[in-house]
C-alpha cells in the first residue's frame, strides 16, 4: 500500500484471535493481527487491529492499520485508520497517515521528522541487565527466620 516494501509472509504473522484476551507487553519482530483484546503496550514491525480487535495501551510499529478500537498513543511510519477504526489517543507518524471515511479519531496528530524506524531487533528484545536484578534484591527485607523458608 505504501510502496515497494517487502511484504511479511503469513508464516511471520501472529494472530490474537477473537476468543483471546491478553494483558501485558507484547513484543514482535514480525507482524501481529489483533482480532481479540489486548491490554498493554504493543511493539511490532507491523500491526493490524481487525474490526473485532481492541487494544488499550501504547503502540509502536513501523506499519499500523486500525480497523477496530485503539485506546492509547500510536507511533509508526505508515498508519492507516480504516472506516471502522476508532483511535482515542495521539497519532505520531513518520511517512504516511491515511484516514478513511468514517474513521473516528480523538487525539492529536503529529508528523515526526524521523523517517527511520526506531524498531530494531535490539530494541524489541533487550537482554535483562543483571545490575537491575541485584538492585531489586537489595530492596527486599531481610529474612529473619531462615528455618521457616527451608
Amino acid at each position: 500500500m505504501f510502496g515497494d516494501k517487502k511484504k511479511i509472509t503469513d508464516s511471520e504473522r501472529s494472530l490474537i484471535s477473537e476468543t483471546v484476551s491478553i494483558e501485558g507487553t507484547i513484543n514482535s519482530s514480525g507482524a501481529i493481527d489483533v482480532a481479540g483484546l489486548v491490554k498493554g503496550p504493543v511493539y511490532s514491525k507491523e500491526l493490524i487491529i481487525r474490526e473485532t480487535g481492541s487494544i488499550t495501551g501504547t503502540i509502536e510499529a513501523d506499519r499500523v492499520e486500525v480497523h477496530g478500537h485503539l485506546d492509547g498513543k500510536v507511533s509508526g511510519q505508515d498508519i492507516v485508520v480504516g472506516a471502522t477504526g476508532t483511535v482515542k489517543g495521539d497519532i505520531e507518524f513518520g511517512n504516511n497517515l491515511k484516514t478513511e471515511n468514517g474513521a473516528d479519531i480523538d487525539g492529536y496528530i503529529k508528523k515526526t521528522n524521523s523517517s527511520k524506524s526506531k524498531l530494531t531487533g535490539d530494541f524489541l528484545f533487550k537482554k535483562k541487565d543483571n545490575k537491575k536484578e541485584t538492585s531489586e534484591n537489595e530492596d527486599r527485607p531481610e529474612v529473619v527466620n531462615k528455618e521457616a523458608i527451608a
